[in-house]
């Protein structure tokens, strides 16, 4: 098991003293960490942004709003596997955006991985509520994206599908998008009605840029208490120049 997700099984088992985590933990896996007797202390680390990507060479895409990538990858788009398919929903959503007539092809993390469920949290919570309430999807589909894409663990294997098509779409944490450089095409994203913003590490920091996310570490509050290598390493961490390797590692 890889992700989040599956991260915080194990954590919740015992079986990690740390647990990184690109979302806060869940009342259901909380939950599970108190069954077990497990407590934790939750600590903010970095801010990160979620990159949505395609190829350099897909000119007609530049930006796209929530709208757009309700349209495109949520729960009602299941079949679409052309852009211009997804135009209808997208209008009806109230998107302005010009969808182009070229093939879709999506790679992106799985349900598994905390950037799958911070993106579907922040790009589509609101929306499918409003379709739910609607009567457009269920109340289980809220939470949930079309399953007919390729799902993956690996960021890099997100990227190399970017690279391998001309116009495919997917999404990433921002340091492995800005690592992959020019062979892949970073859009603009809006939410609203506002302004369409590039992720950088500024708009990242200062939230302008609308997919931006805050990372987290768990301690097991026992083991930083047993083990004076959890507590130490912890305190490293915090240190300035344990967070002077945010940078380096490409988040903010």
């Amino acid at each position: 098991i890889s992700g989040t997700g599956g991260g915080f099984k194990k954590f919740c088992r015992g079986e990690t003293d740390i647990s990184d985590a690109s979302r806060p933990i869940k009342d259901e896996e909380a939950a599970a960490c108190a069954d077990a007797g497990i407590e934790f202390i939750e600590l903010k680390v970095a801010f990160d942004g979620i990159s949505v990507l395609t190829n350099p060479a897909n000119d007609a895409v530049e930006c796209l709003s929530f709208e757009d990538l309700y349209a495109l990858i949520g729960p009602e788009s299941e079949g679409v596997d052309n852009w211009a398919d997804a135009q209808a929903l997208a209008t009806e959503l109230g998107s302005t955006t010009e969808l182009p007539d070229v093939d879709l092809s999506i790679t992106a993390p799985g349900a598994e991985s905390g950037t799958y469920d911070s993106f579907l949290e922040i790009a589509f919570k609101s929306i499918a509520e409003g379709r739910a309430e609607a009567g457009k999807i269920t109340e289980d589909q809220i939470a949930s994206s079309r399953n007919d894409y390729a799902s993956q663990a690996d960021d890099t294997a997100i990227i190399a599908a970017m690279e391998a098509e001309d116009t495919p779409l997917g999404w990433v944490g921002f340091a492995f998008a800005e690592e992959a450089g020019d062979q892949v095409k970073e859009l603009g994203v809006s939410k609203e009605g506002g302004e369409c913003v590039l992720p950088s590490a500024e708009a990242i920091a200062d939230g302008s840029y609308p997919l931006s996310r805050s990372l987290y570490i768990y301690v097991n509050k026992a083991k930083a208490e047993e083990n004076a290598a959890v507590a130490a390493y912890v305190d490293f961490y915090l240190s300035a120049d344990g967070l002077a390797s945010v940078a380096e590692a490409g988040y903010v």
